[in-house]
């Protein structure tokens, strides 16, 4: 039996928690240094639309975890 932590599900959760995480700290650092150096709005708005699709990919990716889940689950 393999231990918790150590199966390809909880490393596949793991990396998304660390997208998730990363795709966050990213769009603080750069709000931050969108309001101290005074970019445009366009700049900004790109930023933003970075990250939300890093957080939709981080979603996706969580989605088909959970499908795996469920896919191992039937087949038990």
């Amino acid at each position: 039996m393999a231990r918790q932590g150590d199966t390809k599900q909880a490393k596949a959760g793991q990396r998304v928690a660390l997208i998730l995480a990363a795709v966050a700290v990213f769009w603080i650092l750069v709000t931050l240094l969108g309001n101290e150096y005074s970019w445009s709005n366009r700049t900004r708005a790109f930023f933003d639309l970075a990250a939300l699709v890093g957080f939709g990919f981080a979603l996706w990716q969580t989605f088909r975890l959970w499908r795996a889940r469920q896919n191992e689950k039937g087949e038990n």
